[in-house]
């Protein structure tokens, strides 16, 4: 099944302890998208500016992903500038400056109306529900949110919850919509507000999920050279989708998949900074640690 992205593509500054990058590609729906590509059938949505160069298209065109709603406005495209210790689960930022993402209204191309699969990347909670009822009939409606979106317009998320069948969150965020700091708690009232699946992220110590009759876990994939993290939640989610959308699946077994294609996406991502492992991945190094993950995760009775 094709998938539908809605979200921010950007120019990203980023400073890690392994180096430093000005103004490079990224943005959730372009991390989202590229993960996803290598899956499915993607369809972007989101805005730049008329600085926005060429070869960044043509990339999301070879990888194969459906930019007809790629919007171009006068005005600069969005940037974020942020910095990382060696703790490298969380980006100090420095500079936000959403320019023509300020005033962002998606509105979806015809052809991308009949969407079976529809991910609500990182945005205005107002704007996703807004997308939603621009989509005819979806199978799988699936989002992110932030706390910035949880302190700052709970009732507009809460609403646009209602219509979500997965949310995945980090686990701070998770602790902070259901106000409790046990997270098994914390899913269960999460779930309440609709989404029948919640997948807590949990960067370098893997992912949860839970449902509502099972809970998973899975580990962070164990790697050498960690690069950038900007993006790894992103990546996570259109593996997660990306895989959902290929098998066309939703049980517990296609989920937990999900989750490791998820965590194998989040993987390579961080490998390099922006999307410059993505650039180079083949599918076949997907597969071969897609299976290093589940050896990672097996064990037998003695």
């Amino acid at each position: 099944m094709s998938l539908l992205v809605v979200g921010s593509v950007a120019f990203d500054s980023v400073k890690t302890p392994f180096g430093e990058v000005e103004e490079v590609l990224g943005g959730s729906a372009t991390y989202f998208s590229t993960a996803a590509s290598y899956f499915t059938d993607v369809s972007l949505v989101a805005v730049v500016g008329d600085d926005f160069p060429e070869a960044h298209l043509t990339f999301l065109k070879e990888r194969g992903i459906n930019i007809d709603g790629l919007e171009r406005s006068a005005g600069r495209t969005f940037r974020w500038k942020g910095e990382y210790s060696y703790q490298l689960n969380e980006a100090k930022t420095l500079e936000t400056e959403l320019n023509v993402f300020e005033t962002f209204h998606p509105n979806l191309p015809e052809s991308y109306r009949d969407a079976p699969v529809v991910f609500l990347a990182n945005i205005d909670p107002v704007l996703q529900l807004d997308v939603l009822r621009q989509v005819k009939s979806p199978r799988l409606v699936a989002c992110d949110t932030m706390n910035f979106w949880i302190e700052g317009k709970l009732g507009e998320l809460i609403k646009t919850l209602a219509s979500v069948d997965i949310l995945l969150i980090n686990d701070g965020e998770a602790r902070e919509l259901a106000n409790e700091v046990n997270l098994v708690k914390a899913a269960r009232k999460i779930m309440s507000f609709g989404p029948k699946i919640l997948v807590v992220k949990q960067g370098e110590y893997g992912a949860l999920m839970f449902n509502e009759e099972t809970m998973f876990s899975a580990p962070a994939f164990p790697l050498e050279s960690v690069f950038d993290p900007t993006g790894a939640g992103d990546s996570f989610a259109g593996g997660f989708m990306g895989y959902l959308a290929k098998c066309g699946e939703m049980d517990d077994a296609a989920i937990r998949q999900a989750v490791i294609y998820g965590s194998t996406m989040a993987s390579f991502n961080v490998e390099a900074f922006s999307l410059d492992r993505m650039r180079s991945l083949r599918e076949e190094e997907i597969t071969t640690r897609y299976q290093a993950f589940k050896a990672l995760t097996t064990f037998e009775n003695v």
